[in-house]
Parts: C-alpha cells; sequence; structure tokens
C-alpha cells in the first residue's frame, strides 16, 4: 500500500523553540512514517524563499502542512504559498502555534492584505489551534467545522518517571527551587520572577527559596538587565542563571525544582511547551491567564494564574506562602497525571495522525 505524501512547510530547528520543536516532533515520528512520506521544506530563513517556492511547486503531495506566520512579512510570504497552491488545486492544512494571529489579522494588517488573508483562508482544508479558547482566532475565516484542536505536547526525554515523581513529592525541601525555564524576553516574565527573588531576599517568608533561570537573552539589552538587576540588589545567593540547556542539564533543573514560573504576556504567546514540561515534572505552575495557557492551567488547581492587570508577583508570593507541603505534593502529582492523559508525544502524534488522514482520505 502507498503512503500518503505530506509536505511539511515549517520552521525546523535551529533555532529551537516552540514551534520548531513541535514540528521536528512530527517530521522524526516513526509512527507517522508508517503512513505518510514526509517531503521537508525549512522555511525558517525568508532569503531562501525563492528557492523554497520553487521547491513547493514541484512538490508532488497529497497535502501540504503550513505553519503559518504571526507577523505581518511572514504573513505575505504565506499568502503566495497558499495562491500557489490554491491555484495547483492542492490541500493546504495550515497550523497555528500561537495566540496572535487574529490581532494580527484585525489591527495590524492593511486593508488589502485582510481581503487576500480571508480569500485564502477561505480556501484551506483545515486549520490547527493549540486549544479551544483559541479557536475563535480563525472565525469568519476558516468554516468552523474545519477548525481543530491539538495540543502541545511533552517529548519523552523530559517527562519525569512515575518512581521519580514519588521520590521528588516524598521528599523533605529545605529550600524550594523556583525554575524560569524560556527565552529571557521582559514580556515573558522573567523580569517579574526577578522581582520576587529581590522581595524574598529583602522580606524573607516561611519557606526559603532559590531562583533558577534558563534561556536565551534576545538581545544584549536583555542581558544587560538581568545581570544590572542582580549585581544592584545583591541576589547572588538567590538566583543562578544557567544558561541555555537541553539534555541531562535540563532535566536536572526540571527535576530539582518545585515552582515553575512563567508570567508571561508575550503578545505570540500560545501554548507553551515549557509549562507542559514543567507539569510532567510535577512541578507547580505560577503564570498568567493569558492566551492558550486558560485550556491547560487552573488557578489554585495546577498552581497559581495571575491576572495581568493585577500585582502578579505578590499574588505568586501569596500563595507560595500559604500553599501547604501536603498540597504541593498533590498538585504535583496531579500535574504529572494531567500530562499523562493528554499531553505525551503518542498523544499529539496520533492527533496529527488524524488530522493528515482526514485531509488525505477524508476529502
Amino acid at each position: 500500500m502507498s503512503k500518503n505524501k505530506v509536505c511539511l512547510i515549517a520552521q525546523f530547528p535551529p533555532p529551537m523553540h516552540g514551534l520548531s520543536k513541535a514540528v521536528e516532533t512530527l517530521y522524526k515520528s516513526e509512527i507517522l512514517k508508517k503512513d505518510f512520506e514526509f517531503i521537508k521544506v525549512d522555511i525558517t530563513n525568508n532569503k531562501k524563499f525563492l528557492s523554497n517556492y520553487k521547491l513547493i511547486k514541484k512538490a508532488d503531495a497529497d497535502l501540504f502542512y503550513l505553519t503559518i506566520s504571526q507577523s505581518t512579512g511572514g504573513n505575505i510570504r504565506d499568502l503566495l504559498i497558499m495562491h500557489l497552491l490554491y491555484k495547483q488545486g492542492k490541500k493546504c492544512l495550515i497550523h497555528l502555534h500561537g495566540g496572535y494571529y487574529r490581532k494580527l489579522y484585525e489591527k495590524k494588517m492593511p486593508e488589502f492584505q485582510k481581503r487576500l488573508n480571508k480569500m485564502a483562508l477561505s480556501h484551506v482544508s483545515g486549520a490547527i489551534v493549540l486549544g479551544n479558547s483559541l479557536k475563535y482566532i480563525f472565525d469568519g475565516l476558516v468554516e468552523k467545522k474545519k477548525v481543530y484542536v491539538i495540543p502541545n505536547c511533552v517529548d519523552d526525554e523530559f517527562l519525569i518517571s512515575e518512581e521519580e515523581l514519588e521520590s521528588k513529592i516524598s521528599k523533605t525541601n529545605d529550600v524550594y527551587h523556583v525554575l524560569y525555564l524560556s527565552n529571557l524576553i521582559r514580556s515573558k516574565g522573567y523580569d517579574i520572577v526577578l522581582e520576587m527573588a529581590k522581595e524574598y531576599k529583602n522580606n524573607p517568608g516561611t519557606k526559603k527559596l532559590h531562583f533558577d533561570f534558563a534561556g536565551k537573552f534576545y538581545g544584549a539589552e536583555e542581558k544587560q538587565f538581568f545581570e544590572n538587576y542582580i549585581e544592584e540588589n545583591g541576589l547572588q545567593d538567590a538566583v543562578t542563571y544557567h544558561g541555555i540547556v537541553s539534555g541531562d542539564a535540563k532535566r536536572k533543573l526540571l527535576k530539582q525544582s518545585t515552582f515553575f514560573a512563567l508570567p508571561t504576556k508575550y503578545p505570540k504567546e500560545g501554548q507553551p511547551i515549557s509549562i507542559l514540561e514543567a507539569m510532567g515534572n510535577g512541578l507547580i505552575i505560577l503564570t498568567t491567564n493569558h492566551a492558550g495557557i486558560p485550556d491547560v492551567v487552573q488557578d489554585h488547581i495546577n498552581g497559581c494564574v495571575g491576572n495581568l492587570d493585577q500585582n502578579i508577583g505578590k499574588a505568586y508570593r501569596d500563595y507560595i506562602e500559604t500553599v501547604k507541603d501536603e498540597d504541593i505534593a498533590n498538585i504535583s502529582k496531579g500535574n504529572y497525571l494531567e500530562v499523562k492523559k493528554h499531553y505525551l508525544e503518542n498523544t499529539y502524534i496520533s492527533n496529527m495522525a488524524k488530522c493528515f488522514h482526514l485531509m488525505t482520505e477524508g476529502e
């Protein structure tokens, strides 16, 4: 039996981020390769657009899978690709790895670009979003029946074992580690986590905390701000920056930490894989009611969800001070089980396989 061909038009690593990581998981899946033959077109570098356009034009595929951009310039690229596929009578499945496209469409695009988007999206075979709260993004643009919800996943290598979890939650903590693991952009909230470290240094609470940061600085200004803040507030003993981590170093950080802090208001946020990884390691989540996060994290069930119009750092401190060790153990186990139930790599692959089968065989 011949395999259906799927052309993956997407951003592949490097660099490694939520979108490229999810795409790499698809491309390398042995399960998917049993039913589908993949053609890879890496659109990370826009300078290669013409050569990529020619590859797409020549590709003999049953389905074209396109991860769409959330910038006006990237959207022009996507429009050209979608127009080509429409003219060729090809099936196109788009995947939005974020929550910003609707605002981009309504507030940032000139009228001509909005019209082109509405026309292009009316022809797609399907659109994937990360959570139910993000389905509205395609209202009036893609038929509701063609909008599919497929959450992100935790790669198997970053999921703690049940034995390791039991050992973790049964251990008495002298120091509770608070982990920030994401790109170091202030809109992601690392500055709020630094303010928490300062507050705990000046006004210690009932729990002794240490704050761990890992991720890439986006620009010299962010790095200078981070380093200056630590120096000016004498936080060298309270804060550790681990650089960009992967593999064993990343697993160690996740395993040793109790709380995971991502007080994000990042405009292009979707459903952070870092939160899922933290939950898959039994961490208590400190985050915000932003983008697709409410589909995953509920206040006082998975941790503490702060509203962007409140003092988030104070909300987190109040929560940390009042949550009991037995509640930490229960939430930790609950978060782990939630990931095992809904956000495993195999679940993600299975959901994507169903969608690919529907697109290639169901129409």
